[in-house]
């Protein structure tokens, strides 16, 4: 389902990046054959790079947590300012997104929407972003405690995901919110643990849809989630059937999304 393109690219761009702690960020791209570093938080030490990656306050390798789901924080995470460029990718191919770490206890389902911006996406105001999901996958196999998730596939994958670009999307200017949701605490009130990263892509291509525009499933990022959704407060220490992944269900427009579902079961 998520499986590397150039196994010997993906290799050489795993063995550059930094070794760090914590909870992890994404740390570089691969799409159309070419490896573009991402964003890290180490810019607020220096000068900030040219990224595609959205700039945001999360030194201290922090979450958002549900009592700011209503809150900016949770689009592209804490007081996120837009990337200063943009990944190129055709509709239609994979790319792969880098994690520089990502701890085995934090269980969790790993998500990813886009938001078609009027520009460039580098000066877009992100409370205007409408987003739809092009891929969610959560709960693999429930009857193991605490369950096989789709961040265990992310590790399992030397801390990577991939994921393909629709098809039949309509070129241009995207954000792409790349998400994954840490559920080892999410049985008290308040214990989920959201970690997502803003990336701007130029989709290219020859598709047509525009999924907002016809009755899609899109959302502004700020109300994509409540603190009392069933994906959000969840006891996973115990043996589930299904889990609900929180959110909008994946675009149904996009054929090959119907292998997608916001239902997985063990």
């Amino acid at each position: 389902m998520h499986s590397f393109t150039t196994a010997g690219a993906i290799a050489a761009a795993v063995a550059i990046l930094p070794s760090v702690s914590a909870h992890g960020h994404v740390q570089g791209i691969m799409a159309n054959g070419k490896y573009t570093p991402n964003t890290t938080p180490n810019w607020i030490y220096g000068t900030k790079p040219v990224s595609p990656g959205w700039y945001a306050k999360d030194q201290d390798n922090g979450f958002v947590a549900p009592d700011a789901y209503g809150s900016p924080d949770i689009i592209c995470h804490k007081s996120a300012t837009p990337g200063a460029n943009s990944v190129e990718v055709a509709a239609g191919s994979k790319m792969t997104l880098f994690w520089d770490t990502w701890p085995e206890s934090h269980h969790g389902p790993v998500t990813d929407y886009l938001a078609r911006c009027p520009g460039d996406c580098t000066a877009v105001d992100k409370t205007s972003l409408n987003f739809f999901p092009i891929d969610k996958v959560g709960l693999l196999d429930g009857s193991v405690n605490p369950g096989k998730w789709a961040s265990d596939t992310l590790i399992a994958n030397n801390n990577s995901w991939t994921v393909t670009i629709p098809a039949d999307l309509a070129p241009g200017y995207f954000v792409l919110r790349h998400e994954i949701i840490g559920l080892h605490s999410a049985g008290n009130a308040d214990g989920a643990q959201s970690y997502p990263q803003c990336i701007n892509v130029h989709i290219t291509g020859s598709g047509t849809k525009r999924p907002c525009d016809s009755g899609a499933p899109c959302s502004k990022g700020t109300a994509l989630y409540k603190a009392t959704d069933a994906g959000i407060l969840i006891n996973i220490y115990q043996s589930l059937s299904s889990y609900t992944i929180p959110g909008p269900a994946v675009w149904s427009g996009w054929t090959k999304s119907k292998r997608f579902s916001q239902i997985w079961k063990a």
